[in-house]
Parts: C-alpha cells; structure tokens; sequence
C-alpha cells in the first residue's frame, strides 16, 4: 500500500511568536511578557517616544492609531492618552490576555490578530515597530496590501548600514533579515507600495557595526 509522503509545512508565525515569549528568546527582565531590549533601552525608545509623541500632536483632532504587533506594550502605552482612539493588535493571545488586564483607559482596546490573513480595524494611523522584520515576504506583501487603507504609515525596521539588497525572504518567527545582509524596503520588489510621500523621521546607528535602526513616516494616497 502507497503512503502519500508528508509535505512539511512551514511553522505557522503565531507558533513560533507563541514560543518567543514562552520561552523567553527576547530576554526576560523579569516579566511575564517582555518584547526585548529594542523595546526597552531608554537610549534606543526615548527619541522614538518623542519622535511619535511630536506627530501625533500636530493634529487639532487627535487622530485614531492601529499599533500592529504591540508587543508587551512598553512603548505604545505612552501614545494612548494622545489619540482619539488607539487600538493594540498582537498575533499572541496570551499576550493580549496579559495586557488587557494591565493596561486600562477608556479609548485603549487590545486585539489578538494575525495582521497578515486577520481582517485590520479602521483607524488614520498605522504604527509598525520592527514588527515586518521577523515576517515572511508573502506574510508582509499581505500586509502590504491592507496598508492602502490608512492615511499615515509609521514603519520601524532594523537595516543593514549602508546599501543592501531589499526584502530577501525569510521564514517567520524570532530572526530578522539582518543575517542576510537585507531589511524591509516597502517601496521595492516584491512589495512595492505606492504611496503619496515617505520621511525618514528618525534613526538609531546600533553598536558593534549591528545596523542601524530607522523609522520612516509615509503618507498614503
């Protein structure tokens, strides 16, 4: 009798963002959910803080954010008070449990999605802090294409120094495409996202020839 061969399959994303935390591969520094030091270091989070903050307070109205894999909530906790609404998404449910019952106001909602197959609430602003990183090319262009829908794109990525060959494809989970000599480029091959004007806002040259960490505003059509 012919036995049909199993076909591995890719590990799903929210497996292996469930096993990050679980077994603690960002670090641990005594939580229960800790995103990593990129997300901690004052030196490294404090110019981004500031950075955001003098965005989202150029606006009469305060504007709706969507935070796209929240992570422990480190930073997106000091945006809240600064929006209309501020939505926090992230792929881990425990996560999510964990931040629902530590951070509270009453324009502040958390969400447990899957930003590249999971249909996206609505909002103006869509926050992406090194997020697109760890996600395989066909999980980002997924994303990619729901971002038309949102006026303001902030978009954080660690990048190699200097020129590099954009959007090399990796297998999702805790690596980025740094090991490749590669990053995000949202505007290249195979992403190509059209927008109406990009600003690099902000960037931070890591240690030890590490890369360099860049946030860059875009404006959608």
């Amino acid at each position: 009798m012919n036995q049909k061969k199993k076909i591995k399959k890719p590990w799903p994303t929210k497996d292996a963002m469930d096993q990050v935390y679980k077994m603690k591969l960002w670090g641990t520094n005594n939580s229960e959910f800790y995103s990593g030091s990129g997300s901690h270091q004052p030196e490294i989070i404090q110019p981004y803080i500031d950075t955001v903050t003098s965005f989202l307070t150029s606006f009469k109205t305060p504007i709706t954010v969507l935070d796209l894999g929240c992570g422990d909530f480190n930073i997106g906790q000091k945006f809240v008070k600064l929006t209309q609404k501020y939505i926090a998404v992230d792929i881990v449910s425990e996560l999510i449990a964990y931040n629902k019952e530590h951070f509270k106001a009453d324009n502040l909602e958390f969400e447990c999605l899957d930003i590249a197959t999971d249909h996206l609430p609505n909002a103006d602003c869509i926050i992406l802090r090194q997020v697109l990183q760890h996600l395989s090319n066909k999980e980002v262009q997924n994303v990619v294409q729901k971002l038309i829908n949102y006026k303001y794109i902030i978009l954080t990525e660690h990048l190699p120094f200097g020129d590099f060959t954009p959007n090399k494809d990796i297998i999702s989970g805790q690596g980025i495409r740094i090991k490749k000599q590669s990053g995000i480029d949202l505007l290249a091959a195979p992403l190509n996202l059209k927008i109406k004007e990009k600003k690099q806002i902000l960037s931070y040259i890591l240690e030890d020839n590490k890369g360099v960490i860049t946030t860059t505003l875009y404006k959608m059509y």
